[in-house]
This record gives C-alpha cells, sequence and structure tokens, in this order.
C-alpha cells in the first residue's frame, strides 16, 4: 500500500534544515504507528513537488533514513517502512480511569501559586510586531556560526570524555578556568575552582543558595520589587520574607530588619527597576551585613550589557569577610536557552551547594559546557558583547527619544545600561489590562504588579525590553503604547 502524499505536512515553525524537518517527519510518522512497515513511500520527486522543496533534499532524507533502518529501498521500486523500523509501542485499548487520588491531600507542597512571570507572553512572540518584551535573544546579533563551530568542537574525539562521562559532582575545568581567569577579575573577583560551581543558569544558582542559606525559618530580606520568582523559591523553602522597599538608589541598607539572617539583592542592576547602587551604599551594605552577621546573595546579572560606562565594583569584590555569594549567568548575554550560570563563593558554601547539584541534577550537560568554554576562549564571547553593546545602545537612545517624544513616564533605566526600562502609567492604570489590549495592535509589553510583594502592589508600572525589537520599530511601537495610555492621561 501506497502512503499518500497529502499525508505528508512540513510545520510552518519547525526548527532545523528542510532535510532534517523531512526525516523528522517520515520518522514521527513510522514511531507513532501511521506509516507502518512495508508501505511505500512517495518518490522523492512526487514528494519534493508536494512540499516546494528540492529533490535532492528529500532524497538526502531518504538517505539518513535508509542509514537508520527506518525505510528499505527496492530497486527501482522506490523506498519503502522497513520492516526493522522501530515499532511503536502496543498498549491495547485504554482501559477508562476514574482517578480517586485526592490531590488537595495528597500533595504535600505546592509550586504553582506563585506569579508566573513571563509565562503570558506568547510563545509566538517573535512574529509580533512590537515586542518590547525582555530577556529574549535577538537571532540577528548572535553569532550564529562560531557558536556552531565551538559545537562541532565540542563533539570532537578530543572532547569525546567531556561529551560523554558522567562527571558527577564535578564541572568542565576549561570552563571553570576561563571563568576564574578571565570573567571574574573583570568584576574585580579572585576565586580559585573549589569556589566556582557551575550551575543550570543563574535561577538554579538562586535556588541552590535559598536550599542552603534561607531554609528553615531563616530571615531573609529581598528587594521590593524584585525577581517574582526570587521570592517564591525563597516562600516554598520556608524562609520568613521581609519585603524591603527600594529607592531609586535601590536598596537602603539601614531599611533591612535586625533580625535578617540572609539578603538577596541585585545591586549593580537592580530587578526590575534597573537601578544601580553607588559605592558608599555598597560599602554601607557589606557593614550591614558584618553588624547581623549575616550573608549576602549578589545576583549580578546584565553586568556585561553596561555600554554607557563601566559598571560598578561587584559587592564580592569588596568583601573582605567571605559573606558574599556571587551569582553570574551567560543565558543573558549569550541566549536564554543555554542555561548556564555559575556561583561564586567560599569552598564550605561551595561544597555544600556541589552536593545539593549532584543529588538533583548531577551537573550541567558536558557538551554544553565544553562549548560554552571554546567560545569564551576563542574571543567570540567579547566580540558579541561588544557587538550587542553597540546594537542595545543604539536602541536605547531611540527609546529615550520615542519615549520624551510622546509624553510618557520614566521610572527607572539604569545608569550603565542594560536591556529594559521601567515604566510608570498614570494613576488608575492596571498595566495587565494595558498589555492584553496592546497585545491586539501587535505590541508585548511587561505588566509591573508581579515583581511587588503584598497584597495590593501597585498595577501602574511596566517593563519595555528592548533587546528583541529592531530600532525602526521602536518609535511606532512607543507611539501606540501613548495612544493606549491616552485617555488616562487627560486632565479632569
Amino acid at each position: 500500500m501506497a502512503i499518500p502524499v497529502e499525508t505528508f505536512r512540513l510545520r510552518p515553525n519547525a526548527q532545523g534544515t528542510l532535510q532534517a524537518r523531512i526525516q523528522q517527519m517520515v520518522a514521527e510518522g513510522i514511531l507513532s504507528g501511521r506509516f507502518r512497515p512495508g508501505e511505500k513511500l512517495p518518490s522523492s520527486r512526487g514528494l519534493a513537488q508536494h512540499l516546494g522543496v528540492s529533490r535532492i533534499t528529500v532524497t538526502l532524507a531518504y538517505t539518513e533514513l535508509l542509514a537508520n533502518d527506518y525505510l528499505t529501498s527496492r530497486g527501482r521500486s522506490g523506498y519503502f517502512v522497513s520492516d526493522n523500523a522501530p515499532q511503536p509501542p502496543d498498549f491495547g485499548p485504554l482501559a477508562p480511569r476514574r482517578d480517586t487520588v485526592d490531590w488537595t491531600r495528597a500533595i504535600a507542597q505546592r509550586f504553582s501559586n506563585g506569579p508566573r512571570l513571563g509565562m503570558d507572553k506568547p510563545q509566538d512572540w517573535a512574529s509580533f510586531r512590537f515586542p518590547f518584551i525582555y530577556g529574549q535573544a535577538d537571532p540577528k546579533l548572535f553569532d550564529h556560526a562560531n557558536w556552531r563551530l565551538c559545537a562541532t568542537q565540542a563533539l570532537g574525539a578530543r572532547d569525546f570524555m567531556a561529551l560523554t562521562q558522567d562527571q558527577f559532582d564535578m564541572d568542565d575545568p576549561e570552563l571553570v578556568s576561563f571563568i576564574a581567569r578571565h570573567t571574574l577579575p573583570r568584576r574585580g573577583i579572585q576565586a580559585g575552582p573549589e569556589e566556582i560551581l557551575i550551575t543550570l543558569g543563574a535561577q538554579n544558582a538562586l535556588w541552590i543558595s535559598a536550599q542552603i542559606l534561607a531554609a528553615r525559618g531563616r530571615r531573609v530580606a529581598i528587594e521590593n520589587p524584585c525577581y517574582p520568582a526570587m521570592r517564591e523559591i525563597l516562600r516554598q523553602c520556608g524562609a520568613q520574607v521581609s519585603a524591603v522597599d527600594v529607592d531609586q538608589e535601590g536598596l537602603p541598607p539601614a531599611a533591612i530588619p535586625q533580625d535578617t539572617q540572609v539578603i538577596f539583592t541585585t545591586p549593580s542592576h537592580q530587578c526590575p527597576t534597573s537601578a544601580t547602587l553607588p559605592l558608599r551604599r555598597r560599602e554601607a551594605m557589606l557593614a550591614k551585613a558584618s553588624e547581623l552577621d549575616a550573608l549576602i546573595v549578589e545576583d549580578d546579572y546584565e553586568f556585561e550589557m553596561s555600554f554607557l560606562k563601566p559598571p560598578s565594583p561587584a559587592l564580592k569584590s569588596l568583601d573582605q569577610e567571605g559573606r558574599v555569594i556571587y551569582v553570574g549567568s551567560f543565558s543573558k548575554s549569550l541566549f536564554p536557552g543555554l542555561r548556564l550560570g555559575y556561583l561564586v563563593g567560599s569552598a564550605p558554601f561551595i561544597r555544600e551547594a556541589r552536593a545539593l547539584r549532584a543529588s538533583t541534577l548531577r551537573h550541567p550537560p558536558g557538551h554544553i559546557q565544553r562549548t560554552a568554554a571554546y567560545y569564551l576562549s576563542l574571543g567570540h564571547y567579547d566580540a558579541q558583547i561588544r557587538r550587542m553593546g553597540r546594537a542595545l545602545g543604539e536602541r536605547r537612545k531611540v527609546m529615550e527619544q520615542a519615549i520624551a517624544a510622546h509624553g510618557l513616564e520614566i521610572a527607572g533605566k539604569g545608569a550603565h545600561g542594560g536591556s529594559s526600562i521601567w515604566m510608570v502609567a498614570p494613576e488608575g492604570v492596571d498595566s495587565r489590562t494595558l498589555a492584553a489590549d496592546l497585545r491586539k495592535h501587535s505590541v508585548l509589553i511587561e505588566p509591573g504588579t508581579p515583581f511587588f510583594d503584598g497584597d495590593a502592589p501597585p498595577r501602574h508600572y511596566y517593563r519595555l525590553g528592548y533587546s528583541s525589537i529592531p530600532s525602526e520599530r521602536i518609535e511606532e511601537g512607543i507611539a501606540r503604547i501613548a495612544a493606549a495610555l491616552a485617555p488616562f492621561s487627560q486632565p479632569g
């Protein structure tokens, strides 16, 4: 029996080359049981015409499937599903099931009740014309070619052990060495390998820190507003959380409660206001921690995006008592899906962090670590940072001009750079409703409400990111936001 050519459809948003997508399409048909052993596939010419691709692309896809025993070739008769192709599991007819578990009692701890920052962002955000969203990569700025070369190099025989071996609780020594010798010194930090741990992004680093330092009812001070996931992580581990209001200079040390044992802060680029803690406050923060015998977890995200002027010294670089745990990440500066970060702290802390990581995920994938190590050590990373800095600097200039021209109000924009601006709308505006209305006009913004603690958070703040929108679209996008806010700005 021949499989009708109309059965084959390429997904419009699928990733990969045409050849790979055709391979996947055929393999999925076999694995799902839709295509059965002995059934004939369309000719390469017929499938190529149907899909609108070249015949050689289909032939190469069929050849790969032939090599993997998904297909077999019978002389001049064409390609057929192989008798040795992987068989879909046969579970028989599904029996009716009535779930009798009382999940309200069975679930010992809930994790789904907190704010889902970013989860309301549509998966097709890139199709929106004015995506003022934070933390997404711009494909025009990413160095695909060199990342691909580094990934290929990491797949070579020389790196076979780094790729395939279970390292248990250890990290790629080349990546750790680069962080110790190049990345940390740029922040004024000195650390040995025993003081560095690779994590699955900054959030994983923050989670590990919270589990070790803040569990079992310890008093923890956080910023308000702050990164919502951080607040939820702390509450999930049983910490007593004190939310301290930030001002134009970030977290005020004098406002930290006297019984605080751990302080979580973003001093160089406060999330989400972009405020930068000045040197005198950094020194006061360390003095306050010493007075309280408290620890500080410093999330130094986006320090690479200081394109206006050099970043302020990291708290960790000023720490003479070993009180600061430093969190860094490559996910913001390279791409979010990389999920690669690092923790820096005194050896006793890193020893516990390493043991905790090993018990949950062992270690980040070796191939990703080695690829990143090559990308960093060959100079591609620094080149990308410079390229991104120039682009973000241009976009920020256009943003500020458009915001001023349309009479919008900035609440915080960061003295050193970054990739977002914290905005405030007129009183009476609910930024969640505003975001929903703007989405209908192909504009994406980020409501500010989830960043705030408390039962009655302010609703008229919002964040505009500019890492994912080209300069030439910014002015029109800002104009659409201004138009949506115009009814609330009229006097009387």
